[in-house]
């Protein structure tokens, strides 16, 4: 079995075939899909497919960096309510996008933090979306990282030291997707010191699709693609990036329990 650990299946991209692509999910080996929520209006399209498909759709809670405008406090307050009242798999998706706008960045600080102190009073994992902020979210988890905080880097691509500082946090990940595949990425450079227990595979459906899928709608059945070029990568089996990626999801995100 595969794990999609970061697949937005609920958005509308998917409203047209949403069951359809799960089912395709399902029938190539991607048995459980998380799901990431991105803002307060998205949260019960995100619930009804975990209603839908509870063996296979698990939902996280947490207000995306890009959804963080001048009403953030409003939106948080909202995401904590479902947070503390709810069953979700992490904390996420959260952290801090400085590409499109740093209008809202010292309010990205605020939200990013005031989930990792929930995510620790839940002993939940985080998921962390880091595009173009690594080092500001490395200033935040370094004053905040302790044995309580555990989670994954989503959609990595940074640097071979960048990875190697996120290992030495010590209850880390890193998500790899379609990036992967991409020729310019220069991702294998990246994790050339990097052991596979420190590695999830994820989608980011139905973003950034991996090779031969690009300039199309990514999906939870392409996660094989990104498999096949982490085992290229790695010099293993096909098996071996499944067993170890699954375990590493089911260990991190306390799947099963």
């Amino acid at each position: 079995m595969f794990i999609d650990t970061h697949t937005h299946l609920f958005v509308e991209e998917f409203n047209e075939d949403r069951n359809i692509v799960i089912k395709r999910a399902i029938d190539a080996g991607v048995e459980m899909m998380l799901l990431p929520n991105i803002d307060v209006d998205t949260v019960e399209a995100m619930h009804q497919l975990a209603r839908a498909f509870p063996t296979n759709c698990f939902p996280m809670m947490g207000l995306h960096p890009g959804s963080v405008d001048a009403n953030w406090e409003t939106k948080l307050e909202t995401i904590r309510t479902h947070l503390f009242s709810g069953k979700y798999v992490a904390v996420g998706e959260i952290g801090m996008d400085l590409y499109w706008d740093k209008t809202h960045i010292e309010a990205q600080k605020k939200v990013f933090r005031t989930h990792i102190e929930w995510a620790k009073k839940l002993k939940l994992p985080i998921v962390i979306h880091a595009r173009e902020a690594f080092q500001e979210i490395f200033e935040i988890v370094d004053e905040l990282n302790d044995e309580r905080l555990t989670g994954v880097f989503h959609c990595f691509t940074g640097t071979a030291d960048d990875a190697a500082k996120i290992i030495g946090y010590g209850g880390f990940k890193l998500g790899l997707g379609g990036v992967l595949t991409y020729k310019n990425a220069k991702l294998d450079e990246s994790l050339k010191n990097v052991p596979l227990e420190y590695i999830v595979l994820e989608t980011d459906s139905p973003y950034l699709p991996p090779v031969p899928h690009r300039g199309k709608r990514n999906e939870s059945a392409y996660l094989l693609h990104v498999a096949e070029k982490l085992a290229e990568i790695y010099g293993c089996s096909l098996k071996q990036i499944e067993e170890q990626t699954t375990k590493n999801a089911v260990e991190l995100f306390q799947l099963g329990n």
